[in-house]
């Protein structure tokens, strides 16, 4: 990482590099952090002189973490299982998706493999070598795993009687062929800091910051702000087509007998609302787009 005049002072965090980087880019953007990567390069800059960043693949991460090379990193789940780190939070997003990602068994339509015992003596491709091989041992299964270098999907039947691969919607398996026998684990996105990290007062603190934030952008991610105007008379009409995070906020306008309310509601939800609140004598209707929610 490129060096800093006072490292104490400074958060060094792991960007995951590969098929989440994009994703985690937009998501620090909405978190107010704006990250700048180059084509060739591993030290993103970002607009904040309190934080280093360093793309690290996601497999990795932990262990840089764990060992303190890196203060803070986003990874799954699946790559933290046996390290000594911390988890700050859980942060449900993937690289297409807000839901976890799945670790499953597949093999090729075809295949007589029908149930993880039918796994035995067989050859299976993965990246994910000992996660796979903790659990055919928790199965009492013997079969030969290998590290695949990439494109798993394609080595059945030829190179591997089956697979343990990372899918989020299945899509590629069945374009490949390919049909799940058994979910070895759902993994979420996660953000970790090392112990030393966290005993430090200044990273302590800028790390709190850091997941608020990023936590604060993922809840509001897919929600409105609707605020309107509504006479008295149709306020309680109104008031009883709003959905809220809690309840709306109602606030009394210079103008005798007119409300001013305001809520939070999917956003998927306001082309139906709209209509319907105007309808019920809701006026002047502005929707907002929300950055984060803090709750």
């Amino acid at each position: 990482m490129s060096p800093s005049t006072d490292m104490k002072n400074v958060l060094k965090v792991g960007l995951p590099k590969g098929s989440l980087q994009d994703a985690t880019v937009a998501l620090f953007a909405k978190a107010g952090f704006h990250i700048s990567i180059s084509s060739r390069g591993y030290f993103p800059a970002i607009d904040d002189d309190e934080i280093e960043c360093m793309l690290i693949r996601p497999q990795e991460a932990s262990r840089y973490v764990e060992q303190g090379l890196l203060d803070l990193a986003v990874t799954g789940f699946d790559w933290i299982l046996g390290r000594d780190v911390i988890e700050v939070a859980e942060l449900e997003y993937s690289k297409q998706l807000r839901r976890p990602v799945r670790w499953v068994v597949a093999v090729p339509m075809d295949s007589p493999i029908r149930t993880i015992a039918d796994l035995n003596g067989t050859r299976i491709a993965t990246e994910a070598v000992e996660l796979t091989e903790q659990f055919l041992r928790e199965h009492g299964i013997k079969a030969e795993v290998e590290f695949s270098w990439g494109a798993t999907e394609v080595k059945p039947p030829y190179l591997a009687d089956a697979i343990v691969d990372v899918t989020e919607t299945g899509s590629s398996l069945k374009a490949n062929n390919l049909r799940i026998v058994h979910e070895i684990l759902s993994s979420t996105t996660r953000l970790i800091a090392s112990r030393e990290a966290m005993g430090d007062d200044f990273k302590r603190n800028k790390i709190a910051d850091v997941a608020m934030l990023l936590q604060a952008a993922l809840e509001a991610q897919g929600k409105s702000m609707l605020v309107l105007n509504v006479h008295a008379d149709d306020l309680g009409a109104v008031e009883d087509l709003l959905p809220s995070l809690k309840s709306p906020t109602v606030s009394p306008l210079k103008a005798p007998d007119w409300f001013s309310v305001s809520t939070i509601v999917n956003a998927r939800d306001v082309r139906i609302l709209i209509p319907r609140l105007k309808a019920a004598g809701a006026e002047d209707i502005l929707e907002l787009p929300l950055s984060k929610i803090v709750e």
